[in-house]
């Protein structure tokens, strides 16, 4: 086992855009696991949208301080174990952040480590079957309640979480119109995930392409972009329309938060009765067994595909997160470090 730890650890807080000198690579030597503890060797990374918010300000959950690890859901390896519930050689789950070892006694900063269900890759522990799909399933079916022939507006229909929403929708009965950037991007979030139209909002005009595909309204809108394209769906409601408002990576990286682009035409939420509801998916930690379940069922149905953008090397983790608000990804994003099985004590 090498000696050394790496580790990424928050040097300032961001302001605009994530640049490299926001972190500081820190190498020590590699933890000791005590009475009750494991050794972990970080194998993949998970990076999403929210990890922005978590550098900045308390949110959710309290900002990452400044010289501590980047917060991250990750996958890892058991080396060595002095508890009972964790075996060498083992797979895990949990919010290890980015280092390359970590120490626990089972819990993290935003649940129980978990062991990897049998027959599930690292890749979709992180991406379907963790919080990007069960964010979208959540989103979906609980906040957003949407019936068969509904029509459901998707945005960021070509990440992690938007690409899972407009499949499952489709698979409900629903009607689906995605908003991507670029034109590839669209013809993927049509073609792949079967969206039934998707709009770029690089070179078209948002409002009337909606309004177009969706003559009288859309039902359910599932936000992750936020702004503009948010006010763009709000002026093409049906009514008793529902606003799931999942994200605003529009907005994350404003330098200026008191210039952020607020919400103009808000008043259509009253014209339409509408209901616009935000939701965190932590919340609904209870049931994440059911989301897992019916994500599993719609694949082995031949439903719901995935993609994973996958980037290699512990020492690209800033440059993996900047490809989130680049507009790079298509799907779940991640960061493998290393392959198992690797060496146990």
């Amino acid at each position: 086992m090498p000696d050394t730890n790496r580790r990424w650890l928050l040097a300032s807080r961001p302001q605009g855009m994530i640049k490299d000198s926001d972190f500081r690579l820190d190498e020590g030597p590699v933890p000791e696991p005590g009475e009750g503890e494991f050794l972990v060797r970080v194998t993949y990374l998970s990076f999403d949208p929210t990890q922005r918010g978590w550098l900045a300000a308390d949110t959710y959950l309290p900002a990452v301080k400044i010289g501590a690890p980047v917060r991250a859901g990750a996958i890892g390896q058991v080396i060595q174990s002095n508890h009972p519930g964790f075996k060498p050689g083992q797979m895990v789950q949990g919010t290890f952040g980015w280092q390359e070892y970590v120490v626990s006694k089972g819990m993290t900063e935003t649940g129980p480590v978990a062991p990897v269900r049998a027959g599930v890759s690292p890749e979709q522990a992180l991406g379907v079957f963790g919080v990007t799909g069960l964010t979208a399933w959540f989103g979906l079916t609980d906040v957003g309640q949407p019936k068969a022939g509904d029509t459901v507006l998707v945005s960021g229909a070509a990440g992690a979480t938007g690409s899972v929403v407009v499949q499952v929708a489709k698979a409900l009965g629903c009607k689906v119109i995605g908003i991507a950037g670029g034109k590839d991007k669209c013809a993927w979030v049509v073609q792949v995930a079967g969206a039934d139209a998707c709009i770029d909002y690089k070179s078209e005009n948002v409002a009337a392409e909606i309004k177009a595909h969706a003559p009288k309204g859309v039902n359910v809108v599932f936000e992750n972009v936020g702004g503009e394209i948010l006010e763009a769906a709000l002026m093409n409601l049906a009514l008793r329309a529902r606003i799931v408002l999942c994200g605003g990576i529009s907005s994350y990286n404003a330098e200026d938060i008191s210039k952020m682009h607020g919400l103009r035409n808000y008043m259509q939420l009253t014209v339409m009765r509408a209901r616009m509801e935000g939701f965190i998916i932590l919340d609904y930690a209870p049931r994440w067994g059911e989301g897992v379940a019916g994500l599993g069922k719609l694949i082995a149905e031949g439903k719901l595909k995935t993609v994973e953008d996958v980037q290699h090397g512990f020492e690209n983790c800033p440059a993996t997160l900047r490809r989130l608000f680049e507009g790079k990804n298509v799907g779940k994003q991640l960061l493998k470090l290393t392959a198992p099985p690797l060496p146990v004590v």
